[in-house]
């Protein structure tokens, strides 16, 4: 599932993408037929995912996870209603090879949707077979 619909800017630190997906009736995360504010955590997660890729912060690998989320602030209901397309901002604080902390916002126009701080694993293959 592909939620992003472009790269806008990115460097070692950042990285800024767009995305229109929130406002399709199939939308996969949708339920009982809104898409709930807290699913921008996933095109944050996404977010992160290319910026590890294209930053080389990430080591190559198909299983990784959101270890941990902090300070979500959630400020309006829902994303399907949001008529404008979804600018999505993450960037990087700490990284240690297999990990990384990033911020993470969502907004359209010049309103705020959410914001946070997640944890993200982006081997977590490798750290099984290292358990």
């Amino acid at each position: 599932m592909c939620l992003l619909d472009e790269v806008i800017d990115w460097d070692a630190q950042r990285i800024r993408c767009r995305a229109s997906s929130h406002r399709a009736a199939d939308h996969p995360l949708r339920s009982h037929g809104r898409l709930g504010v807290a699913s921008g955590i996933e095109y944050a997660a996404q977010a992160m995912a290319v910026h590890g890729a294209l930053a080389g912060a990430a080591p190559r690998s198909e299983l990784g996870f959101l270890a941990s989320l902090r300070g979500v602030r959630l400020h309006v209901p829902r994303l399907d209603d949001i008529e404008t397309d979804l600018i999505c901002e993450a960037a990087l604080v700490a990284a240690d090879g297999g990990s990384a902390l990033y911020e993470f916002s969502l907004d359209a126009a010049a309103r705020r949707l959410l914001s946070g701080r997640a944890t993200v694993v982006f081997d977590a293959s490798g750290r099984l077979k290292q358990s």
